[in-house]
């Protein structure tokens, strides 16, 4: 028997041990995770009457779309309500889209919750995340034939997801950069290589501040000499095989805040300066015209942006006008951010959350309002007796000490309400 105990008592030392503490702290920030991406959208009517979304939750149905037909988005709503059972493609939060469910693309389904839509969303934007794939590579995510750990990070322009080994640059800290823009898109918008000189994490510049580019041997460098161009540098010139001094250097983020999205925030002062800076800025003449005049670097490489960058873009005439003909106009909205999406989520989730007690409590009269906050101090004040024993002892609370808590508990009620004498008068 003795040596039973020493064994049992050995295994459970080996076990992991979890306090209560441990448990809700996960708990909360999976909730939390959770409000942040479903909190923006509604999971009980089509977001289709509401046209192109700004930003929402968007899935894909493998079942009713596989790979071969036509690609479809689907609302949170409908996930739910029309797909519950199909195989599904979480594509996290995708901009300006409107659902698709149960139009043309879907042969056999009609949606249950807004079955009057269109055949066609023309204005709807579609990659291979539809058909869940993702980045360069093409490979689904989890990919069980994958065994490098790797994180995948969402391009903010054609908001793709990429695996940070494929991106041409390591990625900083994730705490360190807000957004990423993918080679691909730095090609095609090749005037943010003039902005990536001063506001990038890990800055761009053809100068010897100590704020190069890590030119690591990956993809090719271009040097941008100073011009006086206007606003024609929206496609990347031939690359050219002239590299740079090799010098790292971390920076990190401006530390700003990102735009509140309560309505009863008060402004940020700082950020208000900024933006009244970058107004007289317009009205002076053109930001980016006044990058191009310096020297910096382009290469086949991503970029990390932090937080705010987006305010710092000229919003003059001209640069409005390439934004639109670029289709990136969204960039000068920093309220299109997957954060203020995720805050005003948040924010949405905290004012609708309701305290269950409290609707108990709502629904009684007076005499089982205060009989049920008896019971309850009764509760919390055994309980905290109970507990206290154990963490004077330092001995860890087991799944059967709180049944047993229960059991005498409930027996001690009984006791005292068979144990009542009644009156009549």
């Amino acid at each position: 028997m003795a040596g039973a105990e020493g064994s049992a008592g050995r295994q459970s030392e080996l076990e992991p041990v979890v306090s209560l503490v441990d448990v809700l702290e996960e708990d909360e920030e999976l909730e939390n995770e959770a409000c942040a991406v479903l909190g923006g959208s509604d999971s009980e009517k089509c977001s289709y009457s509401q046209g192109s979304v700004k930003r929402q939750a968007l899935y894909a149905c493998s079942t009713c779309t596989p790979e071969g037909e036509e690609p479809a988005g689907i609302c949170l709503a409908c996930s739910y309500e029309c797909h519950g059972s199909h195989k599904l493609f979480e594509l996290y939060t995708k901009r300006n889209f409107r659902c698709d469910c149960g139009n043309s693309k879907f042969k056999n389904l009609e949606c249950k919750l807004f079955p009057d839509k269109a055949k066609i969303n023309s204005g709807n934007k579609y990659n291979d995340n539809f058909f869940g794939l993702y980045c360069i590579c093409k490979r689904p995510y989890p990919d069980p034939d994958d065994e490098i750990p790797d994180e995948m990070i969402q391009c903010a322009v054609c908001e793709d997801w990429f695996h940070g080994r494929h991106l041409g640059a390591i990625p900083p800290e994730s705490g360190d950069f807000q957004e990423m823009v993918c080679q691909a898109c730095m090609k095609r918008c090749s005037f943010l290589w003039a902005y990536a000189a001063q506001l990038a994490v890990t800055k761009v510049s053809a100068e010897d501040d100590g704020l190069v580019l890590n030119v690591d041997g990956i993809g090719d460098l271009e040097v941008i000499k100073p011009e006086n161009g206007d606003h024609q540098d929206s496609t990347l010139k031939e690359d050219v095989p002239e590299r740079g001094k090799d010098a790292v250097k971390e920076v990190k983020a401006e530390q700003t805040n990102e735009p509140c999205t309560s309505s009863s925030s008060e402004p940020d002062l700082q950020t208000a300066f900024k933006n009244q800076h970058l107004n007289m800025e317009s009205q002076a003449g053109c930001r980016l015209q006044e990058l191009n005049a310096k020297q910096f670097l382009k290469k086949d490489t991503a970029t990390y942006w932090p937080v705010n960058w987006r305010s710092k873009l000229c919003t003059c005439k001209d640069c409005m006008k390439m934004y639109g003909e670029l289709d990136v106009l969204f960039l000068t909205d920093e309220y299109d951010t997957v954060l203020a999406y995720e805050n005003k989520g948040k924010v949405d989730q905290a004012a609708d959350r309701r305290d269950p007690l409290m609707d108990t409590l709502n629904s009684m009269d007076r005499v089982q309002q205060v009989e049920l906050i008896c019971e309850y101090n009764d509760l919390k004040t055994e309980l905290k007796d109970y507990l206290k024993r154990f963490a004077d002892e330092g001995t860890v609370v087991k799944r059967e000490d709180i049944q047993q808590f229960f059991e005498e508990f409930q027996s001690k009620k009984r006791r005292r309400v068979d144990g009542m004498q009644y009156y009549c008068s």
